[in-house]
């Protein structure tokens, strides 16, 4: 399909384009098709399940409330996927602290492709304990919150039915990793953020029938921060801080050597850290509700103490809960904003690149200057990033301030992953069209 000179087809034409095309097609084809496969799987209960306790379990409780949202409702139905892919890229997230931190996994990262790719099968060994780990942590909450939903399960009681089931909810997370994986390969968009995104996005018709209980000014503004969260998501999500960088190339003419000067940038991302440290955060958060939950019964000081936590860490979802509650979660976000960031900027070594590729920054020698400079850089603009990542975070506290539409809110991290994978996607759909020269819908 051609264009008229200056213009730029809409969202709707560029998919039509994007059909058009039978690779892309077929693309496109297939990564719905895991989809569909996921939420199948998402449906498939585990064996031994009280489905009326479960039901129980689940009534206002915010900690499991806010677990089943990033399952896609697979740990309220407590599916084979109940654990979603999250123990993986808890797996991710380790392997990424450790390997600046273990001179072996260094190694293995400066190797290149293959390197990468053992880190990446140490990824996924890790993967599994991870999920045993969590799956035996969750069903033991589960059960003391709503009596026994997992029947026949904890050890040293029933130890075969707790095995099956722990390997059941293993298989179930590796099997959507797998899924993940095949997308990225065959399909359009990362296939492990697409599963994410899926979930998520999976909960939302769930939530309509609440629109009955909500006026029309809470609805209103509760559009009104929906769309200001998305202009903001999607502005610091593709804000760039561009360093300038310098380079020798050389050229023979004549039969004599030259050397010329090229010029590039560094595109330094504001939000690096994405949404990592609001999982982080939330994840702090809810221990200590979790861990006060199991001593509210015993009486005395103890008890006070323990409802203490639970009333001001177990309200979080929906702008419930207390300001203290927000404000810690505020800083935590700012605190590992910071901490992710530098470790992944530690990784990419980028003063030893430029210094190996001949490059330089104007103004700044290469070497221990440059790297000086470059992390003056990293923590201005993460100071950004970190802010606005806090904001995401303590945003339904706002939105529960001005609407009663509370029912409806959906985790600000799942809103952040919502935009930030659409934007991947979308990016990755449009260099699709244009190695067939079509334009993309992205300006």
């Amino acid at each position: 399909m051609t264009t008229q000179a200056g213009t730029r087809p809409r969202l709707l034409q560029a998919m039509v384009d994007a059909f058009r095309q039978e690779d892309v097609r077929q693309k496109l084809l297939f990564t719905l098709a895991m989809l569909v496969v996921f939420r199948f799987v998402a449906h498939v209960p585990v064996p031994n399940v009280d489905r009326d306790a479960l039901a129980n379990a689940f009534k206002g409780n915010a900690i499991l409330d806010f677990l089943s949202i990033f399952s896609g409702g697979a740990l309220q139905n407590l599916s084979v996927a109940a654990l979603g892919v999250y123990p993986y890229i808890t797996a991710s997230i380790i392997m990424q602290i450790l390997t600046p931190l273990v001179p072996s996994f260094r190694a293995l990262q400066e190797e290149g492709e293959g390197g990468r790719r053992r880190l990446q099968q140490y990824t996924h060994w890790l993967s599994v304990p991870t999920c045993l780990i969590q799956g035996y942590g969750q069903i033991l909450f589960i059960n003391s919150r709503g009596g026994s939903v997992v029947r026949d399960f904890g050890f040293p009681e029933h130890p075969l039915s707790t095995i099956s089931t722990l390997a059941t909810l293993t298989a179930g997370t590796m099997f959507l990793v797998w899924i993940g994986e095949l997308i990225t390969e065959h399909g359009i968009g990362n296939g492990v953020s697409l599963i994410i995104f899926g979930g998520i996005v999976a909960r939302i018709p769930s939530l309509i029938p609440n629109l009955s209980t909500a006026s029309i000014i809470g609805i209103i503004s509760m559009t009104t921060f929906a769309i200001a969260l998305t202009f903001l998501v999607v502005f610091f999500q593709e804000a760039t801080r561009r360093v300038p960088v310098q380079y020798a190339r050389s050229a023979y003419r004549g039969g004599r050597m030259y050397r010329q000067q090229g010029q590039s940038h560094i595109p330094l991302r504001v939000n690096m850290a994405g949404m990592i440290p609001l999982i982080f955060a939330y994840s702090i958060m809810i221990l200590p509700a979790t861990i006060a939950s199991y001593f509210i019964s015993t009486g005395g000081w103890v008890s006070s103490i323990a409802n203490f936590f639970v009333s001001q860490f177990q309200g979080g979802r929906g702008g419930s809960g207390t300001g203290f509650y927000w404000l810690i979660l505020f800083l935590l976000v700012i605190v590992f904003t910071f901490f992710y960031t530098m470790v992944q900027y530690q990784q990419q070594q980028m003063a030893k690149t430029l210094q190996r590729q001949g490059a330089f920054i104007p103004g700044i020698r290469p070497g221990p200057p440059t790297e000086a400079y470059l992390m003056r850089v990293v923590t201005r603009i993460t100071g950004a990033g970190a802010f606005f990542l806090g904001f995401v975070a303590i945003m339904p506290f706002f939105v529960g301030l001005v609407s009663d539409v509370k029912t409806l809110t959906i985790s600000s991290t799942g809103f952040l992953i919502v935009v930030a994978v659409v934007l991947d996607t979308m990016k990755q759909l449009e260099a699709q069209l244009l190695m067939r020269n079509y334009e993309g819908f992205i300006r």
